[in-house]
């Protein structure tokens, strides 16, 4: 067996009609938005999607991110980058910025009427001089193209990933700003050498969204979790579509699959 999959998990699922604080990360409504067929076996039943390897380059771009902007966070200075595009903020320095930022404790609200647990890890937080907190979130690729905008259909949950960041950080009294920002690394792939090194081109990209799907949003997976009857599979879903082949595979030769 995988050591990054378990195919069904006993611990950590839903009990319908449970009044008990129950934990749903930022990446499971979005599961859900994605196909409430997967996001029901998910949570319901244990069974959840296998997953990609880890992104160790990304992780270690984040980690050096965090210790650059650190830096001026402790110096209560401007970023280069920041300075570059002109922006109104600066690194704030939150007493809750480390426990926000850590993966599983995140920044949480508790949802009193679906009495979830609502919770995401932040990459970054700044403050323009009007006190507005800001929402910054680290991006890392390798395109050929320059990436300047967020306009690829893929990139709708990383605008969804900053709006349930923003409302979190709403429901712990803050003020935030509508307009958050994605620094975005890209990969270099035309030098002449690697030399034990990759160069990154980093753009600084707004995005200016808004926080008011996320309620409905929990409440319809509140919903669908108290239902008893497995939900329609979305019909962009590539994970349901493998598994209805196969069961149709199976239906049509009488395999053992």
């Amino acid at each position: 067996m995988s050591d990054y999959y378990t195919p069904q998990r006993t611990k950590g699922l839903y009990i319908p009609g449970s009044h008990e604080p129950f934990k749903l990360s930022r990446s499971k409504i979005d599961l859900f938005l994605e196909c409430p067929r997967c996001f029901y076996y998910d949570r319901r039943s244990g069974v959840g999607r296998p997953p990609g390897f880890p992104f160790t380059l990304n992780a270690a771009v984040d980690t050096l991110l965090k210790k650059e902007f650190d830096v001026h966070r402790a110096r209560n200075t401007t970023h280069p980058l920041i300075e570059k595009y002109g922006i109104d903020a600066r690194p704030v320095d939150h007493e809750n910025l480390n426990k926000w930022r850590h993966t599983f404790t995140g920044i949480q609200y508790l949802d009193r009427p679906t009495h979830f647990l609502i919770y995401g890890a932040i990459d970054d937080l700044w403050q323009n001089s009007a006190g507005e907190f800001i929402v910054v979130d680290y991006k890392a690729t390798a395109k050929t193209e320059d990436i300047t905008e967020l306009n690829k259909s893929w990139q709708d949950g990383y605008k969804r990933q900053m709006e349930i960041y923003e409302w979190l950080l709403r429901r712990n009294g803050l003020t935030v700003s509508n307009t958050g920002y994605f620094v975005y690394c890209n990969g270099r792939a035309d030098r002449a050498a690697f030399d034990a090194k990759l160069e990154f081109d980093i753009t600084l990209i707004p995005y200016t969204g808004s926080d008011e799907w996320v309620e409905k949003a929990i409440a319809d997976a509140h919903a669908c979790l108290n239902q008893n009857i497995i939900p329609e599979a979305s019909n962009a879903c590539d994970y349901c579509a493998y598994a209805n082949a196969l069961k149709r595979i199976k239906n049509k030769g009488n395999l053992d699959i």
